[in-house]
């Protein structure tokens, strides 16, 4: 049953919607990796999402449709740029 939960999560579609920088609405995520009062990492079907801030907290978490809501102060949204495959030798000459 996981898995179809885990397929579904991964096929919905990835879309933030910020409020004022107080409430951050998203949907596709697959999983809440960390989460306190001044970061929270996502993974979604886009990368890894991290959200800095202040006083932010997890208000609605439906994993099983992908959606999150963070109440807060939203300082900043970035993607982690994914870790390139193989070792140094295979980023070297690959």
């Amino acid at each position: 049953m996981a898995n179809a939960t885990e397929n579904r999560a991964l096929e919905a579609p990835h879309k933030l919607t910020l409020d004022a920088r107080r409430r951050l609405s998203m949907t596709g995520v697959v999983e809440v990796e960390s989460f306190d009062e001044a970061q929270v990492v996502l993974a979604t079907t886009k990368g890894t999402l991290i959200v800095r801030g202040r006083g932010l907290h997890l208000q609605m978490l439906s994993l099983d449709g992908g959606q999150v809501t963070v109440d807060g102060d939203v300082d900043s949204l970035a993607y982690e740029e994914a870790a390139p495959a193989g070792g140094f030798f295979a980023r070297l000459f690959g």
